[in-house]
């Protein structure tokens, strides 16, 4: 099994914006040469006009100018130049001489199948497959492979560029080396991802079962009028987003415990957490009923932030980046005092 450290030639099949972000990631490390293919008759003007967003680096920020796209257009011509970014034309050309190979197609389990039955007949022996999939697991897509072993979900946040998180999910026939590796080439050094393996297979994987369930209690609050969109965005942003981001779900409860850590916290108010959680939000997205507050969150959410335009979009990225880069400072607490 190859060195995860060691250069890679990466394959990317499916160029929408996670295919993009995931271009802006790779090419970020220099000892990588990418490969990429679109079905997309535009695509080469397309990725000019479009790639040039994603090789922002995360320290840079403002809005761009009309020379600073210009100037990255151009860094997307030196890639191409030099020998490390390469437009095909044809699946068979773009994974020829792959180490890795990524889907980014849509979710749909029969395209998937068949997609990487069509790469195992034309990819390298060894290469690696990777999947981006939001949902359909490793072992349902890989139904028509010959060897079952190769398969493993990279799950990223949108966008993978920046936001650190990879969940990487195995089917039980993934072999372990698959998932060293991948969890390898994320953890080099000076990476800001931070790669989880998940353990079993299990729907919407670990992070958007956490946002979907936090979705599902927002839903319900504004569909029984207890709190508008706006307000419960407030309350989300000034409370549970900043603590969370700096400490996660457990440790955050067990700083609030005190002494006895969430342990004690547990036992303290063990009648008031299990009388909300006996008491959490039931909505239904399918049946008629959710027509009605589906209507009511949308047009709440509408009135609230309307469309977002380019320049409020990049102002949120740059914010976000400056969230991620937040996580990584340490304060020069000395630990042994406590």
């Amino acid at each position: 099994m190859s060195d995860a450290t060691a250069p890679q030639r990466i394959a990317l099949i499916g160029l929408g914006t996670i295919g993009m972000s995931f271009a802006g990631l790779h090419l970020a490390r220099d000892n990588t040469t990418v490969d990429v293919y679109d079905t997309r008759p535009d695509f080469e003007q397309y990725l000019f006009d479009t790639l040039p967003h994603f090789l922002v680096q995360p320290e840079q920020s403002g809005e761009s100018t009309a020379e600073d796209v210009s100037t990255r257009q151009g860094a997307v011509r030196s890639l191409i130049d030099a020998g490390r970014l390469h437009i095909h034309t044809s699946l068979e050309t773009a994974c020829a001489s792959a180490t890795i190979i990524q889907e980014q197609g849509p979710e749909s389990l029969p395209f998937k199948q068949s997609l990487w039955a069509q790469v195992e007949a034309i990819a390298p022996a060894t290469a690696h497959f990777w999947t981006s999939t939001s949902g359909i697991p490793a072992s349902k897509q890989q139904a028509q492979l010959q060897d079952k072993t190769r398969l493993l979900v990279v799950h990223p946040f949108n966008p993978p560029h920046i936001m650190p998180l990879l969940e990487i999910v195995p089917s039980p026939e993934t072999a372990t080396e698959r998932v060293d590796f991948v969890h390898g080439y994320f953890s080099v050094p000076g990476s800001k991802h931070r790669p989880v393996v998940i353990r079993k297979e299990i729907p919407g994987f670990v992070g958007n079962r956490l946002a979907f369930a936090l979705l599902r209690e927002a839903c319900y609050l504004v569909k029984e009028d207890v709190v508008s969109v706006k307000d419960l965005d407030t309350i989300l942003m000034a409370s549970l987003g900043p603590r969370w981001a700096g400490n996660g779900v457990f440790e955050s409860y067990q700083q609030g415990g005190g002494p006895g850590g969430i342990g004690e916290l547990l036992e303290k108010l063990s009648g008031t957490v299990q009388h909300v959680w006996d008491g959490l939000g039931q909505v239904n997205l399918l049946d008629e009923e959710g027509a009605e507050w589906k209507e009511k969150v949308v047009k709440q959410t509408n009135e609230a932030y309307g469309t977002l335009t380019a320049p409020q979009l990049r102002e949120k990225e740059e914010r976000l980046k400056d969230f991620v880069k937040t996580q990584s400072k340490t304060y020069g607490y000395d630990k042994s005092d406590v």
